[in-house]
């Protein structure tokens, strides 16, 4: 088995491709120990010192560091990522569905009058703005939209990274605001 490392705009965050589906559909996040519970994956990759957050995308899984060295991490984090893919066990052990898309459509919030609106921001963040954001190891997706400010998630590399504010204000934001006249900015929830 061959895995990939690639950089990511987030120093603190790298992207490990084992070159098989990681994740049927949707992402999911464990920012800490006891979150990675369900994963035996995210557990394993939890007790290499050092690992602050795991994320998992379709075809990639990204790690994220405290003040460790890379050049020290890597090989634990490929060790146990190659462990758990050659021992077979599931990805999620608990049996409940991979995907946390659900919990995002729950915790949605925008005035039913500004349903068609909604629609175009989620149409573009699902068409233009998530599979760049994929290609550096993360996920953005849709919160909420009040009073012309879009509210969004950001996941795995995107999540602490000191370019994502650009990445909002300058690449999103311009790009909702020009298909969409009523978005006035865009935030981070």
């Amino acid at each position: 088995m061959f895995i990939q490392t690639e950089a990511t705009p987030n120093p603190a965050t790298l992207k490990f491709i084992p070159g098989r589906l990681v994740l049927d559909g949707g992402t999911m996040e464990f920012a800490n120990r006891e979150s990675a519970a369900r994963s035996p994956l995210a557990e394993k990759l939890f007790g290499v010192p050092g690992v602050t957050g795991v994320f998992y995308g379709s075809d990639f899984i990204t790690v994220t560091k405290d003040e460790g060295d890379w050049q020290h991490l890597k090989p634990a984090i490929l060790g146990a990522i190659m462990e758990h893919y050659m021992s077979g066990a599931p990805l999620i052990a608990d049996g409940t569905p991979a995907s946390d898309e659900l919990a995002d459509e729950e915790g949605e919030f925008f005035d039913e009058s500004d349903a068609e609106t909604v629609e175009q921001i989620k149409d573009l963040i699902e068409t233009r703005v998530r599979p760049a954001v994929a290609n550096d190891g993360g996920d953005i997706t849709f919160r909420g939209f009040k009073e012309g400010i879009v509210y969004l998630n950001m996941k795995g590399a995107c999540s602490g990274c000191p370019s994502s504010t650009a990445t909002l204000q300058h690449g999103i934001q311009n790009l909702l605001r020009h298909f969409v006249p009523d978005v006035v900015e865009v935030r981070p929830i």
